[in-house]
């Protein structure tokens, strides 16, 4: 499968946590190479869709499907699914998630090595042509606890990209920075986006929703609120529940 051919359908999703309707009949559609900001108040669900495409969350009713693959509702029958899915999208979030007791490059080739099998001097060959793509080529055999915020969050990209995904799944993964460290995250991304990747990122960074993504979706309450082009979305918003967030999130 190359890079261009990873096609995302979402049909009926419905998650609960207890009596709590997260997601309620959700239809999306994420074609080959998008990349797509994920907007929309805290709660909306938005989260939860990521973890529900790449398997970390069981769903109550609908389809996922991932490539040729398909995530069906509960737990059970879905593990090859899920493991299969995750090959082809890499999650990154917003709390790095690093192992703390290994280094940048050791973070970055224990899945190629576990998960793949590839044999250790590929994988660190890769790790560091990565980790060098990100700017960290200083920074090789620092411990998660050396570097800054923005650096572990370029150790973890490194780390998605380390099993050579089709697409990433990225959430709030610069809510935690500074300006500064944010901007150079967001460049990372804008070029993976040129690669060709499928970007969806759960954000609020709406300036960069605006300039680097093809399509903008609001989730609220579970449900989609709206779904179209940057321009049409952040800047001619139909309800009046999206300009009221978008009034909020760029004070």
């Amino acid at each position: 499968m190359a890079i261009g051919e990873l096609h995302v359908r979402i049909s009926g999703l419905t998650k609960r946590f207890g009596e709590r309707l997260v997601l309620d009949d959700i239809s999306l559609e994420f074609r080959p190479g998008e990349t797509v900001a994920l907007l929309g108040p805290s709660g909306g669900g938005k989260s939860t869709l990521l973890r529900c495409i790449n398997g970390l969350n069981s769903f109550d009713a609908g389809e996922i499907q991932v490539g040729p693959h398909v995530l069906r509702p509960g737990k059970n029958g879905n593990r090859a699914a899920v493991a299969s899915v995750r090959r082809l999208f890499g999650m990154i979030f917003q709390d790095f998630q690093l192992f703390p007791h290994l280094s940048a490059l050791q973070n970055v080739i224990e899945a190629p090595t576990r998960v793949l099998r590839l044999h250790r001097n590929i994988a660190v060959e890769r790790g560091v042509r990565l980790l060098t793509g990100v700017g960290l080529a200083r920074h090789l055999h620092s411990m998660p606890q050396q570097l800054s915020g923005g650096q572990k969050q370029r150790v973890a990209i490194a780390r998605a990209l380390a099993m050579e995904p089709r697409g990433l799944l990225c959430d709030e993964i610069t809510s935690a920075l500074d300006p500064e460290l944010k901007s150079e995250v967001l460049n990372d991304l804008q070029e993976l986006k040129g690669q060709g990747l499928t970007l969806i990122l759960v954000t609020h960074e709406i300036g960069f929703a605006r300039r680097a993504t093809d399509r903008v979706v609001v989730l609220c309450d579970g449900r989609i609120l709206e779904d179209g082009s940057p321009a049409e979305v952040l800047d001619n918003p139909r309800s009046e529940r999206l300009r009221a967030f978008l009034q909020r999130v760029m004070v």
